[in-house]
């Protein structure tokens, strides 16, 4: 067991946005959480990474209890959460970028060498490399962020809504790379609107609804399930 979060309960001021939800993801698993807005899958993520504190429950990393570690001690545990919107760094150059995501390392040639691996893995970003990041495309700018995750070479990566705001091709590549970064041995947690897509490339799911988790299945079956094809993939 890689990631355990039992009885998880999170609240913006009064507002609870998580209301008691447990899950867990194993090594190597692509576990994929789907919902609508505002159903508690950022939060989760969040929550997880240390940005938002729990008010109550616990996450277990590796039978470590994490909860109570701030976000910036987390990134030490080599789990990487990319966030919602990319939040890459629009005033620095692609190569800044990915330097940045090495704040945790000390090898120099360590550093390197991850780098020229990302620009193997993209190589949009190779030929963009002294380009500000602000100025990449919507897709260069979400590789960026995934390849900057990537830098720490983490166990254990949170991806938050990959997908937004993107060409379906693009989105297509970007799904292709997370199952490549996944078959290469590092465990997926997947925040995504696109039910279709993350059930696609995922082993199991959890779908949310205003904080609780109401279904969990394998991948594959959720597909079928009527309730989630209803809800989430269009009807059909």
């Amino acid at each position: 067991m890689m990631l355990q979060v039992e009885n998880l309960h999170v609240y913006y001021g009064a507002i609870q946005a998580l209301k008691g939800i447990s899950f867990h993801l194993e090594k190597g698993e692509i576990v994929a959480l789907i919902g609508a807005n505002g159903a508690g899958k950022t939060t989760t993520l969040n929550t997880i990474s240390g940005l938002l504190r729990a008010r109550q429950g616990s996450i277990s990393f590796l039978g470590e209890d994490i909860s109570k570690i701030p976000a910036e001690d987390i990134v030490y545990k080599k789990i990487i959460h990319v966030p919602e919107g990319r939040k890459i760094f629009a005033t620095l150059s692609v190569m800044e970028n990915l330097e940045i995501g090495a704040y945790t390392m000390t090898d120099k040639n360590k550093i390197a060498e991850n780098i020229e691996q990302m620009f193997q893995r993209f190589p949009r970003l190779k030929e963009r490399q002294n380009q500000l990041g602000g100025t990449l495309s919507g897709g260069e700018q979400q590789m960026l962020a995934i390849a900057r995750g990537l830098m720490t070479n983490p166990v254990l990566i949170l991806l938050d809504e990959p997908s937004m705001g993107l060409a379906p091709v693009i989105v297509e590549q970007i799904f292709e790379i997370i199952q490549e970064i996944n078959a290469q041995g590092t465990s997926v947690l997947l925040v995504e609107q696109n039910a279709q897509m993350a059930l696609s490339i995922a082993d199991r799911a959890y779908v949310f609804e205003t904080g609780t988790i109401t279904l969990e299945d394998e991948a594959h079956k959720l597909l079928e399930n009527p309730l989630v094809i209803e809800a989430y993939l269009g009807g059909h």
